[in-house]
Formats: structure tokens, C-alpha cells, sequence
């Protein structure tokens, strides 16, 4: 048994890197709980905010509206509700419909936003009125405007105002969102099956 004095000393320092190990990743696995728990009940405040152009007042009248894309990819309906050339005679609600997801569109003849996948109605300030959305209680998030020197802006994140420019919309640019009704969808040329002749 001469080398068992030997051993003991590296036994010693085992068992204490051993329990220095344990101890230290205790500390790790607490810390990030801690630090979980802390965003949980500390959330980040909401992301900074900026103004993004859309386009002049003179270009819509009233009953009109735009399909707008923000560079984060959201679909945007602006209407305009008043002659007025201040922030209140437009608005600005997402064309996502809450029920399922189609694109809801206003209705200036009928002063109304309008889904055609399940006859969604909404009211002209985004409330749902008819259809599922009106029986859930659902509405059209807004999004704020604002009128500067004859021109309007939307309010968007400034991570999107570093991605580039948003972009007005033609009707045949914005296919059916997910959750459409194909039934009730007729596709437009340029998301028409290019092998598929007419």
C-alpha cells in the first residue's frame, strides 16, 4: 500500500474540482433561469418607431384607398374616409383578416372593410361587424398616420425603415393570404400557372 499516500492528494484535488465544477454550474443554470425569468417579468419595451412615406394626398380621394407593403412584408389598407387634408380623414388597418387570414379590402360604396373568404365586415374604423370576425369580436390592427407638407406617412419599426422604401400595391401584386378560400379566389396573370395556356 505504498502508493495509496500518493493517490490521496490527487483524490483531494478531484473532489474539490469536482465540487467547484458542480458549484459553478449550479450558478450557470441559476443565472439563466434568473435572466429567463427576468425578461419574462421585465419584457423589453416596444421597438422604436419612425415615419415611412407613402405617397401625396392628392392621389387619393375620398372613398379611395391603397394597398400598401411595409419592407417587413406587411399588406396595409389606407383609405380615405374625409375630404380633409389631415391624419384623421385616413386610416390605416392591416388587409389581413383576423378570422383566417384572406385579404380584406375597403369598400368605399359601401363605407366598409370587406373579406370575401367568409363575408367578413368591418366597420370603417377596422371594427368586425358581420361575418366571423363580428361574431368573435375580431379587428383590423391599425396602424397610425401622419400628414406632413401634403404628403402622408405610416408609422412602421425602424428596422423596417432600414430595409428600404414600402410599396404601393396593384390589385393583381397581392395574392390571397394564408387561410384563403380557393373556391372564391380567381387568380390573376402573374400568379397564373405559367404552363397553363388559356
Amino acid at each position: 500500500m505504498a502508493g495509496s499516500g500518493v493517490d490521496e492528494p490527487r483524490r483531494d484535488v478531484l473532489d474539490t474540482l469536482s465540487k467547484w465544477g458542480l458549484a459553478a454550474g449550479l450558478v450557470a443554470a441559476y443565472g439563466t433561469f434568473a435572466a429567463f425569468l427576468g425578461r419574462f417579468l421585465f419584457p423589453a419595451g416596444p421597438p422604436a418607431k419612425g415615419w415611412m412615406y407613402v405617397a401625396p394626398l392628392k392621389h387619393l380621394s375620398v372613398g379611395d384607398s391603397v394597398l400598401f407593403r411595409t419592407p417587413g412584408g406587411a399588406t396595409v389598407n389606407i383609405a380615405r374616409q374625409q375630404p380633409e387634408d389631415e391624419e384623421g380623414a385616413f386610416i390605416a388597418l392591416s388587409s389581413t383578416c383576423p378570422h383566417l387570414g384572406c385579404q380584406v379590402h375597403w369598400e368605399g360604396q359601401n363605407n366598409r372593410f370587406f373579406c370575401p373568404c367568409h363575408n367578413g365586415v368591418f366597420s370603417p374604423d377596422g371594427k368586425g361587424i358581420g361575418g366571423p370576425p363580428g361574431d368573435a369580436g375580431q379587428s383590423l390592427p391599425r396602424y397610425p398616420l401622419k400628414v406632413d407638407a401634403g404628403l402622408l406617412y405610416i408609422e412602421v419599426s425602424t428596422e423596417e425603415l432600414a430595409m428600404g422604401p414600402g410599396k404601393i400595391l396593384e390589385d393583381q401584386e397581392s395574392p390571397p393570404g394564408p387561410g384563403h378560400d380557393p373556391c372564391l379566389f380567381v387568380c390573376p396573370a402573374p400568379f397564373a400557372d405559367p404552363g397553363r395556356r388559356a
